[in-house]
């Protein structure tokens, strides 16, 4: 079967690169330009409790372009990347629909690859398989992996806690590797559109010096009292909102464990290790099949 005409396909731009690199101003440029609709795929943006300490868009920019999958989600409820994906190729389908371009933006490079390529179809997993190796160090986890599924430890460091549990789950609940389950994607869009896609990479210094000035304005802007308030719901730690950077440091400053310019110098630490582990990812990734037009800067 030949693959169908790129010119055929309909448009979806896609603006990617690492945090603060300034992403949306360009999404939004280009929106007012194109008569473009902008598409969240950033997996903290989503959930509506952390509008500053996220850098989601101001609502001064959300009333100069449409903005979709922007803190639509409450953060009691974990917002995973076929979650995202489903609502997204609902939101693209619209967007479309309307006669506008859809301009996805982000960095959240697991979201892309999810809408991209589709999602393995793994079976729920066994809940006391899953509580037995959540219950695991990564160190455990991935000492069991390399004896029962040493392809997929192979490619996972000692370090990573998440995907050496996850991976080691799959294998137990299933009977099959994850990497197996991987070979059958479904439901991505890759194939279905005509991606324009740009990476946009500033020199390091210049990144480094807007995820340093990007906190400041944050705790100007009102960042503590988010947090505060998300202390106040008390969920549970281990949800993803409660994981975004930011959070922990502050929370520690709030609670007088810290003071506030250790809070701020920990939570521009790791932005600046998010940007440069962002950066890496989409160095070495291809967002969309060689048959399309790519347009990366």
């Amino acid at each position: 079967m030949s693959k169908p005409d790129p010119s055929d396909l309909p448009r979806v731009a896609l603006i990617a690169g690492p945090t603060a690199s300034g992403k949306s101003a360009i999404a939004l440029d280009l929106a007012e330009a194109e008569q473009g609709t902008i598409i969240n795929a950033d997996a903290s943006q989503v959930y509506r409790d952390l509008r500053i300490l996220t850098a989601r868009p101001s609502e001064e920019d959300e009333a100069r372009a449409p903005h979709l999958l922007y803190g639509y989600r409450d953060g009691a409820h974990a917002c995973s990347a076929a979650d995202w994906a489903a609502d997204a190729r609902a939101a693209i389908d619209a967007v479309l629909a309307e006669g506008r371009l859809p301009i996805l933006v982000g960095g959240t490079g697991l979201y892309l690859r999810t809408l991209l390529d589709g999602i393995a179809p793994i079976p729920a997993v066994d809940p006391a398989i899953r509580d037995a190796v959540r219950a695991m160090d990564a160190a455990t986890a991935h000492f069991c992996l390399s004896r029962e599924d040493p392809a997929a430890a192979a490619r996972l460091g000692p370090a990573d806690t998440a995907r050496n549990q996850r991976a080691l789950e799959v294998i137990r609940s299933t009977g099959r590797s994850i990497l197996s389950w991987r070979a059958e994607r479904e439901g991505g869009i890759g194939a279905t559109i005509r991606a324009e896609v740009r990476i946009v990479d500033p020199p390091t210094a210049d990144l480094y010096a807007r995820c340093d000035a990007r906190v400041e304005s944050m705790v100007l802007g009102g960042a503590l009292d988010e947090v505060a308030g998300l202390m106040a719901r008390r969920l549970p730690a281990d949800l993803p909102v409660m994981r975004a950077i930011g959070v922990a440091p502050f929370v520690a400053y709030l609670g007088g464990l810290q003071m506030l310019d250790e809070a701020k110098a920990a939570v521009a630490q790791a932005t600046r290790q998010y940007a440069k582990r962002q950066r890496t990812w989409f160095r070495n990734q291809r967002l969309v099949n060689q048959a399309f037009d790519v347009a990366a800067s």
